[in-house]
């Protein structure tokens, strides 16, 4: 008989456990109550300012703290396309966006609530049937981890296997489409994206992503190629799939034990140099060699075993075919930065549609003084530790946001390599590591 049991204190779990609102009703529900709550507070907001004798302004009205705590919770709350697009504003576009609506949103990049034990019993019989317990020797009703689109769960398999097993939230998959819907005419009408910023390559590219994420099978056949690509590479380990106990709402898969990435922070300098490096020259091979890239630079996605410094790699819904193009177009741009050759940097900048075409003389200088400032850090090996170069861009990136020619969301190709290797420098940053970066680029130039 299965045992159903948890890691986490009863009272601990009900504080962090919230029901998932299934029906498209209760979601469409749950915006209209944001919408509702968000007016009432502009409302008072505008009376208030009014007595003061001031005009009222929508935007100041909006950006209040109590407001932007709603949204953030609300969409939380909600998870899947909701929270996922929370995430994508908060990475995508953070230097254009207003600082307190950057900083709140970011806050959905972390953790989500997890499903109370009810509504997780009527997940696992969705996914397995009614006698769902006859397949498992035990199950963690206290998830691994939560976040958009499901939640994990540790597992031991009838056949004595230990596994994680991805669980996702009911009628998640569904939504996508009318959540997003209602999202972007929520920013829409609140006036929080700079006007101007065309939102619809962010929102189709949102769309294909959920839709891809929500596929488990999907995720399931990438998972079992990246680990048949890694087989050879002991620097790396990639969970076995286990397709007789995955489907639609679930994926099942070996569990890798290994700690979380943040913790390579304490170890010594040599291993945290070695594992950073390996994930970049990972990142380099998905690029140029793979043509496959997992492209979700979330830290829970890599864990590490610190006996061996091996890296365990999870979570491949976001997983991308790169076309040779893209490809060409990055391997292009990578020679022209670090021969400091500005006129190939921007015709490998507009192959790739980084930006406008036809942008004037002053506007091309401008990206391009930006693009030296990241080719700069790759002349020489880079110490992620104390350097400035993420304030600088920052800072460059913020002059850009207020040119409102400039403001441009690239190809979903390459917002989502930009995406990987921002990440990737910021777990370098997290970690205090040293890379040879000259050295991993060259055998790809």
């Amino acid at each position: 008989m299965v045992t159903i049991g948890s890691a986490m204190s009863s009272e601990k779990a009900v504080s962090r456990s919230r029901a998932v609102p299934s029906s498209r009703l209760a979601r469409m529900g749950r915006m209209g109550g944001l919408a509702t709550g968000l007016a009432g507070g502009v409302a008072v907001g505008g009376a208030r300012a009014l007595v003061r004798g001031e005009r009222p302004r929508l935007d100041k009205l909006l950006l209040t703290p109590g407001n932007l705590t709603r949204v953030a919770d609300k969409l939380a709350d909600m998870r899947g396309a909701a929270m996922k697009m929370g995430q994508l504003l908060s990475m995508e576009t953070g230097d254009m966006l207003p600082p307190e609506l950057a900083d709140i949103l970011a806050r959905l990049r972390q953790d989500a609530h997890f499903m109370p034990p009810k509504q997780l019993k009527t997940v696992l019989e969705t996914a397995y049937g009614a006698q769902f317990r006859r397949k498992f020797r035990g199950f963690d009703t206290t998830p691994l981890a939560a976040a958009s689109i499901g939640q994990v769960h540790r597992a031991t398999a009838a056949d004595g296997q230990s596994l994680a097993i991805k669980l996702q939230y009911p009628g998640v998959r569904d939504a996508i489409d009318s959540d997003l819907d209602n999202v972007a005419a929520l920013i829409r009408w609140s006036g929080l994206m700079p006007e101007g910023l065309d939102m619809g390559p962010l929102l189709a590219e949102a769309r294909r992503q959920l839709h891809e994420e929500a596929d488990y099978d999907r995720e399931g056949y990438y998972l079992a190629r990246f680990r048949a690509l890694l087989t050879d590479d002991d620097r790396f380990a990639v969970p076995a799939h286990r397709p007789d106990l995955s489907g639609p709402d679930a994926l099942a898969m070996s569990f890798e034990a290994a700690e979380p990435i943040e913790t390579l922070a304490h170890a010594p300098k040599p291993m945290r140099d070695h594992v950073i490096s390996a994930l970049i020259e990972l990142t380099l091979r998905e690029l140029f060699e793979f043509r496959l890239m997992q492209t979700d630079p979330n830290f829970a996605n890599y864990r590490w075993r610190p006996e061996t410094g091996q890296v365990v790699l999870l979570d491949f819904g976001a997983s991308r075919e790169i076309s040779a193009e893209v490809a060409e177009g990055h391997r292009d741009l990578m020679i022209a930065g670090v021969h400091r050759d500005r006129n190939a940097t921007m015709t490998a900048l507009e192959r790739l549609n980084f930006i406008k075409p036809d942008l004037a003389d002053h506007h091309r200088d401008t990206i391009l003084d930006m693009a030296e400032i990241g080719f700069d850090s790759m002349s020489a090996p880079f110490e992620f530790e104390g350097n400035d170069l993420a304030d600088k861009m920052r800072r460059r990136g913020m002059e850009i946001g207020t040119e409102r020619e400039l403001w441009h969301i690239p190809p979903a190709e390459t917002l989502f390599l930009q995406r990987k290797m921002g990440g990737l420098y910021l777990l370098g940053t997290r970690i205090g590591a040293r890379v040879d970066l000259p050295a991993l680029m060259s055998r790809y130039m």
